[in-house]
């Protein structure tokens, strides 16, 4: 399993060792002994799949301090541009984003650590997303930012006549109006 570093530190790209052969593909997308060897102490304790046509963008979601996730994400059918944008106080990349292709062909997984706002558009005809936790889900701590906000500028690849937004995710205030409480710390 390779570990890659985008260009927000913290934001981890995972690429799995794929052992292929005429029968097909096997691949380990977690291993709890492997992670920690690599300095990633996590616990997931919940893992949720989403289903979704060409021209879906969902998010930016994230959940406030205390009950915020780290999430490892993957595409297990289709394709996907997966974002992260860093959401912590006085870290060097606040208010910065960076963007991964995920899809089933390329298996590679995207670890977005806790204090981030998470979202993905859909670029293939359909596409199942699925992604571990390590916190659960709390309705009165979630929170969002508008996919199309300025500031942030996100190309999500999909024609704008042709995205699919939820009415929930389309009336999310921008960046700059959003409570944030997650700190930086090195």
């Amino acid at each position: 399993m390779e570990i890659i570093k985008t260009k927000i530190p913290d934001l981890l790209i995972i690429k799995p060792k794929v052992f292929e052969d005429e029968r097909g593909y096997f691949f380990e997308s977690y291993n709890e002994k492997i992670f920690r060897e690599k300095g990633l102490d996590l616990s997931f304790v919940q893992d949720n799949e989403s289903k979704s046509g060409y021209g879906v963008i969902r998010g930016l979601h994230y959940q406030l301090a205390p009950y915020s996730q780290t999430k490892l994400v993957r595409v297990i059918e289709g394709k996907v541009f997966d974002v992260a944008v860093d959401l912590r106080k006085d870290s060097p990349t606040f208010g910065q984003w960076s963007g991964i292709e995920l899809s089933a062909d390329n298996k590679i997984q995207f670890l977005i650590p806790k204090g981030f706002a998470h979202g993905f558009s859909v670029l293939s005809e359909s596409a199942t997303f699925i992604y571990k936790c390590d916190n659960l889900y709390n309705p009165k701590a979630e929170r969002g930012i508008n996919f199309n906000d300025p500031f942030l500028n996100i190309n999500w690849r999909v024609e704008p006549n042709k995205a699919i937004i939820s009415p929930k995710d389309k009336v999310f205030p921008n960046f700059k109006e959003v409570e944030k409480n997650f700190k930086y710390s090195k």
